[in-house]
């Protein structure tokens, strides 16, 4: 599913105008990326949880000269499915 196709399910459940259902997608995405930026953790019972992960720095290499390289340490979005999510993929109906 697409950032649009999500839009236009938003905008059908709720009878709202696309202009509107896009609004509310794109305030929920930007709360979401500026909670993760200031080191919240986001959880969404029944969905799962959105928090950051530290990756060290570590030494690399460039595959196309064989060269050593630092690469710096960075944060990186992680995301935990719920056990309501993992249960109703997993079911059969």
């Amino acid at each position: 599913m697409t950032k649009a196709e999500l839009v236009e399910q938003v905008a059908e459940t709720t009878q709202l105008t696309k202009k509107h259902a896009e609004l509310i997608v794109n305030t929920v995405f930007e709360s979401i990326v500026e909670s993760l930026k200031e080191g919240e953790k986001i959880e969404l019972r029944g969905f799962g949880s959105f928090r950051i992960r530290q990756r060290g720095p570590r030494i690399g290499r460039n595959p196309k000269t064989g060269d050593r390289v630092e690469v710096p340490p960075k944060r990186i979005p992680y995301f935990k499915p719920g056990k309501e999510l993992k249960e109703l993929l997993n079911s059969d109906s």
